[in-house]
């Protein structure tokens, strides 16, 4: 199968995790290809149900304009680790993803398959090997999630973030590893802090502004702890509030709204979320590994706070432990949550001197490069 060399297929889905890096490189690749007087064109494989379409018909590059020409829903089953009666059922939409992908795949004659990971990624992986489509992933978590440890056996080369994650691998799986950093969407390179302040209405900063976001859903655990420390929080800071979409209660923060000048409420914020991060001074909330790098390249100081326990693989534990031994963020983790360790973490973070020496070393961590770059530099050249 002859392959087009002016197509390239991304794959990865089920949660903005999944799917704002994949942005960042294909963002990246579009300059390769201008850059070389080359055309390109982009299509997107993710979930038939759920927010993948929306996020990614949304995404614009740098010039405005759709990043993504063409988006495929295929069906997905989620892989879990535990027993439930739904691994019955989602093998057959994993079965029944795989058929598609390989239907659209050999459709498209894609030169290239990057898989950001997630549940709906494996059977476009394994179609795109099927093909001898070449396939490239990456891994942005301290370690493996289960649909990047199968698709590794059908990559070519897998991205990681930090050189520990690719020491935890075998001999012969290193072999394939390639170590990237995690990539982030060129807008928070070029965010821009006074669009901050205006999209937030501030206009004499008083305060030092804190930001807390727990994710485009929101985490009820972190939303408490606004709503325990408000009289803390607003003495101190300008809190901006971002709950989430869905584990929000909406009355406690209208109320707080009317009764608090220092307290700004949002469901969720996208677009502006750039400038956003710019113009704080802390940003608080969870480890996942995509909200901590944007934060990260900014140099803002981080008070962590990981989602554990049931449920989770403990992904963001590590991600926050990894950070937190590089002296390059705060965390509070399991038992260590509480109103009284918020209260603590927060005013050492107050300190001018200790927010300085965390962003030395997340400069040192970070460095200058670019991940999204090093990966769309390492596709175009091995079309």
């Amino acid at each position: 199968m002859k392959l087009n060399k002016n197509k390239i297929c991304f794959t990865g889905g089920g949660t903005g995790g999944h799917i704002y890096p994949g942005l960042a490189v294909l963002d990246e690749l579009r300059v390769k290809f201008q850059e070389n007087n080359i055309s390109l064109y982009t299509i997107w494989i993710g979930c038939s149900k759920g927010m993948d379409k929306n996020i990614v018909s949304k995404a614009k590059d740098m010039k405005n304009e759709p990043c993504v020409n063409k988006f495929y829903g295929i069906p997905s089953g989620k892989l879990r680790r535990y027993f439930s009666l739904k691994n019955i059922s989602d093998v057959f939409k994993i079965i029944g993803g795989f058929f598609v992908s390989l239907w659209i795949l050999a459709k498209e004659k894609p030169a290239a398959l990057f898989s950001k990971g997630g549940f709906v990624s494996v059977p476009p992986c394994l179609a795109a090997k099927i093909l001898k489509i070449p396939v490239y992933t990456h891994e942005c978590d301290f370690t493996l999630g289960l649909a990047n440890k199968i698709n590794l056996k059908s990559a070519s080369k897998m991205f990681v973030s930090y050189e520990e994650t690719k020491n935890l691998l075998s001999q012969n799986d290193k072999k394939k590893v390639i170590v990237s950093g995690n990539p982030v969407r060129p807008v928070f390179y070029n965010a821009d802090i006074q669009q901050g302040f205006n999209f937030l209405g501030i206009k004499n900063k008083s305060k030092p502004i804190l930001l807390v976001v727990g994710g485009s859903s929101g985490a009820r655990q972190i939303n408490q702890l606004v709503y325990d420390n408000i009289d803390f929080l607003c003495e101190n800071f300008i809190v901006v509030h971002q709950t989430g979409l869905v584990n929000t209660t909406q009355d406690k923060s209208q109320e707080l709204v009317q009764n608090y000048s220092d307290y700004h409420h949002y469901d969720f914020i996208y677009e502006q979320m750039p400038n956003v991060v710019a113009a704080s001074d802390i940003v608080m909330g969870r480890a996942g590994a995509n909200s901590i790098w944007e934060a990260a390249v900014l140099l803002k100081p981080m008070l962590l706070i990981p989602l554990c326990g049931h449920g989770t693989r403990g992904d963001q534990v590590d991600n926050a432990k990894f950070f937190e031994e590089k002296r390059a963020a705060k965390v509070l983790i399991g038992q260590e949550v509480s109103k009284e360790r918020l209260v603590v973490s927060l005013k050492e973070l107050l300190d001018e001197k200790n927010r300085l020496e965390l962003q030395n070393n997340l400069k040192q961590m970070i460095g200058n490069k670019k991940p999204a770059n090093i990966i769309a530099e390492y596709i175009f050249e091995n079309i």
